[in-house]
């Protein structure tokens, strides 16, 4: 990478440089460990989700065709007004946790024992079984609510920091590296030419003392 340097080419400039260069070198380095490790991680949870995902269309097919049954058996107006009787349910705390400076989130909850509010006189085995059902969903929804918010913060650190190695690997670093390199090759020039001077200087200096 050429750069086009204007700068004088002086011994604090190139302590300068070669401190910016030192510092943008290690900078990379911990984002870089930084971007594999949130990659990692991430990958981690994809695969989680995956499996998550898969178990909710499981379950929610069982619980679909055990509502299907209810509805026929039972009648949709009853099993409606059953369902309405059902009280909502908000029972998880969402926490956070850092993954390299990336807060994501953690719900808390514990599974309880069904507790229906209807009574079973009133109902068959496959609205039970229905019920049953969705309300596992509904804890691996909770699960699965995680993992992709986890997820979708993690890919938005990850291009974040992608951007900023980028911009140190291929900016940064190349051009301290070719100012030091500048600055350095100016000064060992001109050290050479002193030495020349001065070995010039002590050569006339000799012829001098040897016509006296």
């Amino acid at each position: 990478m050429q750069v086009a340097i204007s700068i004088a080419p002086t011994k604090s400039n190139l302590l300068s440089a070669s401190v910016s260069l030192e510092f943008s070198t290690k900078g990379f380095e911990l984002l870089d460990k930084k971007r594999n490790v949130l990659i990692r991680e991430m990958m981690g949870l994809i695969g989680r989700a995956k499996d998550i995902q898969e178990r909710i269309d499981v379950t929610f097919n069982e619980a679909y065709e055990a509502l299907k049954v209810a509805n026929i058996t039972e009648g949709i107006s009853k099993v409606q007004e059953i369902a309405e009787a059902v009280d909502e349910m908000d029972d998880y705390d969402v926490l956070l946790r850092s993954v390299m400076g990336v807060e994501v989130p953690t719900l808390k909850f514990q599974k309880k024992e069904l507790e229906p509010s209807y009574s079973f006189y009133n109902t068959n085995n496959a609205f039970d079984i229905a019920l049953i059902r969705f309300q596992e969903v509904k804890y691996l929804i909770y699960e699965l609510a995680e993992v992709e918010n986890s997820v979708y913060r993690l890919a938005t650190e990850i291009k974040k920091t992608q951007k900023r190695t980028n911009a140190l690997q291929n900016i940064q670093i190349p051009k301290f590296k070719e100012i030091v390199k500048y600055i350095q090759d100016v000064l060992e020039e001109k050290e050479r030419e002193d030495f020349f001077r001065l070995k010039m200087v002590k050569k006339k200096s000799v012829k001098k003392d040897e016509n006296m």
